[in-house]
């Protein structure tokens, strides 16, 4: 689903405006990124939660070559879907 269709079904199923929708949706994602720019786990109850973990530095190669190439360390954002999220998924 793109943002715009997001703000789209957010607007209709709150009765806000398409602006006042992208709003709030543009205040809700900062918020989610800034707290896990400071490494704050972002959970919501019944959705997952977010978590930034570190991935150590590794050896790779390369598809088309198959050189190796040093993959350095890096940060990732995880997302761990809650059990009533799954059970929606799989019904």
């Amino acid at each position: 689903m793109s943002k715009n269709k997001l703000i789209e079904l957010i607007a209709e199923q709150s009765g806000f405006t398409k602006k006042d929708s992208e709003v709030a949706l543009k205040s809700v994602l900062g918020a989610f990124g800034a707290a896990l720019e400071q490494g704050e786990k972002v959970s919501i109850v019944g959705f997952g939660t977010f978590e930034v973990k570190e991935r150590k530095a590794r050896i790779g190669h390369n598809p088309t070559t198959r050189q190796e190439i040093q993959i350095p360390a890096c940060k990732a954002v995880t997302f761990k879907a809650s059990k009533n999220l799954k059970d929606r998924v799989n019904k």
